[in-house]
């Protein structure tokens, strides 16, 4: 008696949730990780120029920490690591089709948006006490990178409008296409980038000694 092909894969073992659990993939494009590890590789070039520069000038760096207001950094922080709470929670909504994807999103543009603000609010501060790039060294990689820093929010801004608008348009249920969750991921993968950056910058310009 022959065996049919059904009754030979029948009999073979399975294993349990193999059939739910997805394909395991990258976040976004290829492309963008790409361009996302370069320009952290750019920063890290900085980082490094900062602390040599750091070595060579401690009291020069030591009295310019102390004119910053690391509370207002502290702030900043806070509100990039909310908004990349909400970024998490807003790219799970388009995958789920749960329609609360606009409003996590404009979430997070409210806490780029008071990020920038602070940011003003200290340079204001900065410069008033008559604190400029030109002050010093200290002073020249604080507003150079500090302002490299919030162009790349100003860029993540505008990426989260675009996310807010491809929300909207999505109704709750609609399962949205591959393109529409990668061009979100993209977006998401950005923002995070801008605040793992701020997250090194913030401890190297106010709190190492």
């Amino acid at each position: 008696m022959t065996l049919q092909a059904d009754d030979v894969h029948s009999r073979e073992p399975s294993i349990p949730g193999q059939a739910d659990q997805p394909a395991r993939r990258i976040p976004g494009e290829e492309g963008l990780w790409v361009f996302l590890l370069g320009d952290m590789g750019i920063f890290a070039l900085f980082f490094g120029t900062l602390v040599v520069t750091r070595a060579d000038q401690p009291d020069v760096f030591h009295a310019g920490q102390q004119a910053l207001h690391p509370w207002l950094g502290i702030v900043n922080t806070l509100l990039l690591l909310t908004g990349s709470i909400l970024v998490v929670y807003g790219v799970r909504a388009i995958r789920g089709a749960t329609g609360s994807a606009a409003g996590l999103f404009t979430g997070a543009l409210v806490c780029g948006l008071g990020f920038a603000g602070v940011k003003a609010v200290e340079y204001s501060l900065l410069i008033r006490e008559g604190h400029t790039a030109g002050t010093n060294d200290f002073y020249m990689y604080y507003f150079v990178f500090t302002g490299i820093h919030l162009a790349h929010l100003a860029i993540g801004l505008v990426l989260l409008g675009l996310l807010i608008r491809l929300g909207s348009r999505l109704p709750a249920g609609r399962v949205p296409s591959a393109s529409r969750v990668r061009l979100v991921e993209c977006g998401g993968c950005y923002w995070h980038m801008v605040d793992l950056l701020w997250l090194v910058l913030f401890p190297l310009l106010y709190l190492v000694r």
